[in-house]
């Protein structure tokens, strides 16, 4: 039987998570010092590029990044659509292809200055001719694997870069998510697509049911030569695994043996009560975290942190940023 300790793992200032890797069941820097990803989503780069109007919604310049940091946050994971990336299915030029591909690089290279670990994650995409105006049940054969080897191979060289590898599988078994069927590639393949083309980052893979359900991940995690999996959880108070009891059920057991990255995190009623219940139990399991969503959505639709680019908080984002900065300095 393995005896889980409870071990409060305290957030390091945001430059010390230079070098990120998995060691065991958590996350190093360069110092070998465990770290944890405490910080928000930047939602976008999936949807403008494809809507053509734009790359971002929003502003995604040096000054928005300082004002993200005030909140003291070490991450920021940046969602993407592939016919963005790989130019196809009739994605404009000025949004897509080597357009899209710079622009994403050089927020990356923005965040990183900040010292910030930037998580790149395959939000939107399509099988065949289709165009990626969504998410679908998994990657697609078609063209993730492609996405997937072009990221890796323009970020091979980048250590403070995480790939999330699909945003949320749902309504296909865990042998589909991992080995593929039919139109989808399975976890294994991406794995593999991006340890072809030489990156070596570490790599998030999110369970079924949109990723809130992780019952079969330690079983079907998918074989990689550099071990460095992470398991990709996705909480909100609609969700199913949504109480301290299914948490302690499935992700205690997860998170005992790999790093567990709650790559979404949030609640649909303009309120924090429910991540102030799951913040502090996360903390006491070392399992980091990231608001969804930093754009000024409604917070009740969205949920959005924010209301204005400067950092000023929605109701439910005062609590995230409370929470964060009561880590700061413990």
């Amino acid at each position: 039987m393995r005896i889980l300790v409870l071990v409060l793992v305290l957030a390091l200032p945001a430059s010390a998570a230079a070098g990120i890797r998995v060691s065991g069941n958590h996350l190093v820097n360069d110092a070998g010092k465990t770290v944890r990803l405490l910080g928000v989503n930047r939602s976008g780069l999936e949807y403008a590029c494809v809507q053509d109007w734009g790359f971002s919604d929003g502003p995604v310049d040096a000054a928005s990044i300082s004002a993200m940091k005030t909140w003291g946050i070490d991450a920021v994971r940046v969602p993407l659509n592939e016919d963005c990336w790989l130019g196809i299915n009739g994605v404009k030029a000025q949004y897509g292809g080597v357009a899209y591909r710079s622009f994403v690089k050089a927020f990356v290279s923005r965040l990183n200055a900040a010292g910030l670990t930037a998580i790149l994650d395959l939000h939107w995409n399509a099988p065949g001719s289709q165009r990626a105006t969504g998410q679908q049940q998994m990657p697609d054969a078609d063209h993730s694997p492609a996405f997937w080897s072009s990221v890796a191979r323009m970020f091979r060289g980048n250590r403070n870069v995480i790939f999330d590898l699909y945003n949320e599988p749902h309504d296909v078994s865990w042998r589909c998510w991992r080995d593929g069927c039919g139109q989808w590639a399975g976890m294994q393949r991406l794995v593999n697509a991006v340890r072809s083309a030489g990156g070596r980052q570490p790599l998030m893979l999110g369970g079924l049911a949109w990723s809130n359900d992780l019952s079969g991940w330690l079983r079907w995690r998918p074989r990689d030569p550099l071990h460095q999996l992470i398991a990709s959880f996705h909480l909100y108070n609609f969700a199913t695994c949504n109480t301290v009891s299914c948490w302690d059920a499935t992700l205690k057991a997860v998170a005992a043996v790999v790093p567990v990255v709650t790559g979404e995190l949030g609640e649909n009623d303009c309120a924090h009560g429910f991540i102030d219940t799951y913040m502090p139990w996360a903390d006491a399991m070392g399992i980091s975290y990231l608001g969804w969503t930093w754009d000024t959505w409604n917070c009740n639709s969205g949920p959005a942190l924010i209301s204005g680019y400067d950092g000023t908080p929605t109701a439910f984002g005062a609590g995230f940023r409370a929470h964060l900065l009561s880590l700061q300095g413990r």
